[in-house]
């Protein structure tokens, strides 16, 4: 196997980045000069490169397009007041797409491929790092199966990849929120605590329906009673409950395992707010709403951040919350913002130095 410092790297004759304003750039519309990309055939990875940002030649035939061996990761990077650029919790990331990668049956991916080559991608276009508030570089990894043959079974042959892209907020106004309780996204024992493509894949109708009426995004409930909250579409969800932070639980598997979730948790804790992972019922967040307890809701993820919510309906029936008085979303988010901007202490080693 290449060793990650010989990566090959072959530079791009001209960079993009002149020609691309960084401020206000909407989500995943802009990719950097470079990418990183690795072949997975005979049991082993090779062929590790750092090349210009281009097409790839696919086989109509390819595995993953039949049969959905795909998976991806989503890391932020940021630039501090001196210019370095830091990434938030990789480690965290690396780990989770490997978890993912078994899950859906495929190879995992070495530490040095994965982090090393992450890093020396970054170095070389860390000038694409926005130095604008609520402006990141977001960080794609992805793995898709690439035998070229028509048969369910797992690939052979599998590529890696890393791709950037500059962004500024990913929501800029507070959402509106339907239950779902139709559709289902995951079940015990299924895929829903892995980050392959088929889950979002599987999402985007009922998100569809949920926009006709009105709404930005869904909260999936369980496949079984339409009554115990997961998710919301690509983020985790907390609840604030007459002062204690409620989210549902990981145990059934059927939600991700965020790593900003993560982050959330030990942030609220250090604000001394009680924070528990749970099994959490619709009714229960109506009788609290009816109770005047039901404080604030709002998503986290690696691409919203903390994303506030302003309404989630179930059935007929309208919670609606004053983001404007939302002191404990804004208090994390800048708490959060600030770790990751380097203008507060990095306690946790959150921040890997590019």
């Amino acid at each position: 196997m290449i060793a990650a410092f010989d990566i090959p790297v072959t530079k791009v004759d001209r960079s993009r980045l002149s020609d691309t304003p960084l401020e206000n750039l909407p989500f995943g519309r802009y990719f950097t000069d470079h990418m990183l990309e690795a072949e997975y055939a005979d049991g082993e990875w090779k062929s590790v490169q750092i090349r210009p940002y281009q097409a790839l030649s696919l086989e109509p035939s390819l595995a993953a397009l039949h049969y959905g061996q795909a998976i991806f990761e989503g890391i932020k990077a940021y630039r501090d007041a001196e210019g370095n650029a830091f990434i938030f919790r990789p480690f965290d990331n690396f780990r989770r797409f490997n978890t993912s990668a078994a899950r859906m049956n495929m190879p995992e991916v070495p530490e040095e491929i994965f982090m090393e080559g992450m890093r020396k991608l970054i170095a070389l276009d860390k000038n694409w790092i926005p130095a604008i508030k609520d402006h990141s570089l977001y960080i794609r990894p992805f793995m898709f199966a690439t035998d070229s043959m028509l048969g369910v079974r797992p690939s052979a042959t599998y590529k890696f990849l890393i791709i950037l892209s500059p962004t500024g907020p990913y929501f800029a106004a507070p959402m509106k929120i339907l239950v779902e309780e139709h559709y289902t996204r995951a079940a015990p024992g299924g895929v829903g605590f892995a980050k392959n493509a088929g889950n979002y894949g599987g999402s985007m109708l009922a998100v569809t329906e949920a926009q006709k009426q009105g709404y930005d995004q869904v909260l999936w409930t369980d496949a079984f009673e339409h009554k115990w909250l997961q998710e919301v579409g690509m983020m985790n969800v907390f609840f604030i409950i007459n002062g204690v932070a409620v989210t549902p639980s990981l145990e059934e598997g059927t939600i991700l395992h965020g790593v900003t979730r993560d982050s959330v948790m030990v942030v609220l804790k250090e604000m001394g707010l009680p924070v528990e992972e749970r099994r959490i019922n619709i009714d229960e967040l109506l009788a609290a709403y009816g109770k005047g307890q039901l404080q604030e809701v709002f998503g986290t993820g690696t691409a919203a951040v903390i994303a506030m919510v302003k309404e989630l309906k179930y059935k007929e029936f309208q919670m609606t919350f004053n983001v404007d008085n939302s002191p404990i979303a804004k208090a994390v988010k800048e708490r959060l913002n600030a770790i990751r901007e380097g203008k507060a202490e990095d306690l946790h080693q959150w921040m890997w130095k590019v």
